[in-house]
């Protein structure tokens, strides 16, 4: 279906309203948004609250910009940017499956996310019925020369072959 005039019209308000609210947290927060050291803060803030949290609820993330004296919607844009962040109640384990380049042609993205999902009774997206396992596919785990790769939380697993991902789903289960 075509865009009509009035969605186009929607669209470009919201566009120059994000336009003028970015404007804004810059003239506000000036170089607070682009200092690498406030930065670093800020990620390492935001694993600390996912930690706590299980996930960065919207009062973590609340939380988070008010003791960096960073804007709230800077503070998510962060957050959703990272596979490593979660904004939403997941799994105990995460399961996020390579989705990069090098684990693709290792004929590992589609083999290792289809073989975990078959064993879990799953696929990328959702978690285990019983709350204990959620399964990921993610852009790129910086694991090229390992591939194929994965992470289970913090845990990159690399080298995945059938026998080792079932070594993992068993330790998993049993944790």
């Amino acid at each position: 279906m075509a865009p009509t005039t009035q969605d186009s019209a929607a669209a470009a308000a919201l566009s120059s309203a994000t336009a003028a609210v970015h404007r804004s947290d810059v003239a506000r927060h000036g170089a607070r948004l682009s200092d690498p050291v406030r930065q670093s803060m800020l990620l390492t803030a935001l694993y600390l609250a996912q930690e706590r949290h299980g996930y960065l609820t919207p009062a973590a993330i609340e939380e988070v910009a008010g003791r960096l004296d960073l804007p709230v919607g800077h503070v998510y844009s962060t957050a959703s940017f990272y596979s490593l962040f979660r904004t939403q109640p997941s799994g105990r384990f995460v399961i996020q499956v390579c989705d990069g380049l090098s684990c693709y042609l290792r004929d590992g993205a589609d083999r290792v996310a289809d073989y975990i999902g078959r064993k879990l009774g799953i696929r990328p997206g959702e978690t285990t019925p019983d709350g204990r396992i959620a399964l990921e596919r993610v852009q790129c785990l910086a694991s090229c020369g390992t591939a194929p790769a994965l992470r289970v939380n913090d845990e990159l697993v690399e080298n995945l072959t059938p026998n080792s991902l079932d070594a993992l789903l068993d330790r998993l289960n049993e944790s």
